[in-house]
């Protein structure tokens, strides 16, 4: 299965590690089919795959979370 590239978001973070709130939230959220935090990258990148959401409420997703 090809993923629609419309449905991934990148976002820059200060996702350093990851947290089991933030990891449990983004595991068990029904809208977020994938998502993954590189903390090797300086600017903590998170991609998120999702057909549903979208960009603001990802930012306020992981601003709930207390990350930026």
């Amino acid at each position: 299965m090809e993923t629609n590239l419309d449905h991934i978001y990148v976002f820059k973070t200060d996702i350093r590690s990851i947290g089991a709130d933030c990891k449990h939230t983004l595991d068990l959220h029904p809208g977020i089919l994938e998502w993954s935090v590189d903390t090797n990258d300086p600017d903590c990148v998170l991609r998120i795959v999702s057909e549903k959401l979208n960009t603001n409420y990802l930012c306020n997703l992981i601003q709930s979370l207390g990350h930026e």
